[in-house]
């Protein structure tokens, strides 16, 4: 007997017997082209899956012209959310059978510009995590589709999908005045930022994003507003560390002061009181992200004056540093 398909090089010919279809059908899915029933990608995919192949990415490359290559540049991979968003936009690359390359920036102009000037060349499409302000580019350049989740800022000419700040921050604010919670102060850009409501909310200016940033601003927060009643946090990580400080103060959560947070990061659910939060669907976020950017590629369209916008929905998770403890 010859050697089995897991000690043999497994070709798309392979794949294509396992899913019961032509070898051309199994190029079309990997290439994302459009037009395959849903149950045939399916197929096609487990059998990839199941037989673990791989596209030979250089093969591709003479073929199509293009890496299989998607791009993921992201502000910082220290801050707990935008590492989870990488995270779901890496699993949906893989999804697609594509390969993806993370590119953190750290705020350096000059590596912002070495990444963007990579598109159509290393990478076939860029995604672009919570970035600054990015220069208008071509449709030559490849595509570039902007995810913000704590970044409000547009850049005209590249499509993007957003957290909708409008929708949560209506939840949050229905949710506090509910609570009976009207003076609220916000720590750090987030949600509330766009409202109507906005500048008749104070805001202290955070030294730093982390939870080190959130208990200085949570223990600066009952000196300057002695009446606060909420703390309406741009991330988890900053009503975390808000926690902290409100509890090193000897301030009760929430019988004093509520505290609300963005991400819905894990640690969230196990703090002590569990953090109310906004919960962005990182997953969805990074399957509208990824679609669009396959769109772009199948179509060719270019970005500047035909920019899409895609605004996602979250969803307000009740915990208790707003609502209490739940009886036992």
């Amino acid at each position: 007997m010859g050697l089995g398909l897991s000690l043999m090089r497994v070709t798309m010919r392979d794949v294509a017997e396992r899913a019961g279809v032509s070898v051309k059908t199994v190029s079309r899915v990997v290439n994302g082209e459009p037009h395959i029933r849903p149950e045939t990608q399916a197929q096609v995919r487990a059998a990839i899956t199941a037989l673990n192949w791989r596209p030979n990415a250089s093969a591709r490359t003479l073929r199509t012209g293009k890496t299989g290559v998607i791009g993921i540049m992201v502000a910082e991979l220290r801050r707990p959310l935008l590492a989870a968003v990488v995270e779901a936009l890496v699993t949906e690359v893989d999804r697609h059978g594509l390969h993806s390359a993370v590119e953190p920036i750290h705020d350096d102009v000059t590596r912002l510009r070495e990444v963007l000037a990579s598109r159509g060349r290393t990478f076939d499409a860029l995604l672009a995590v919570d970035a600054p302000e990015l220069p208008t580019t071509t449709a030559d350049d490849g595509p570039l589709v902007r995810v913000d989740l704590t970044s409000g800022a547009s850049t005209a000419g590249h499509d993007r999908v957003y957290v909708d700040r409008t929708q949560a921050a209506d939840l949050v604010l229905r949710h506090l005045r509910l609570m009976g919670r009207t003076r609220i102060v916000r720590l750090g850009p987030g949600p509330l930022d766009q409202h109507p409501e906005a500048a008749a909310i104070p805001t202290l200016v955070l030294d730093g994003e982390d939870r080190g940033a959130g208990y200085r601003a949570a223990q600066r927060a009952i000196v300057d507003q002695p009446q606060v009643e909420a703390l309406v946090c741009g991330t988890d990580e900053i009503a975390l560390g808000a926690l902290a400080g409100l509890h090193a103060a000897g301030v009760e959560v929430p019988g004093r002061i509520a505290v609300t947070g963005f991400g819905d990061l894990e640690d969230g659910r196990f703090a002590t009181p569990s953090l109310t939060t906004l919960d962005p669907d990182r997953a969805a976020v990074a399957r509208a992200a990824v679609d669009l950017a396959r769109i772009r590629l199948r179509k060719s369209v270019p970005e500047s004056g035909d920019a899409s916008e895609v605004a996602m929905p979250v969803a307000l998770i009740r915990r208790e540093s707003t609502m209490g403890a739940s009886p036992r």
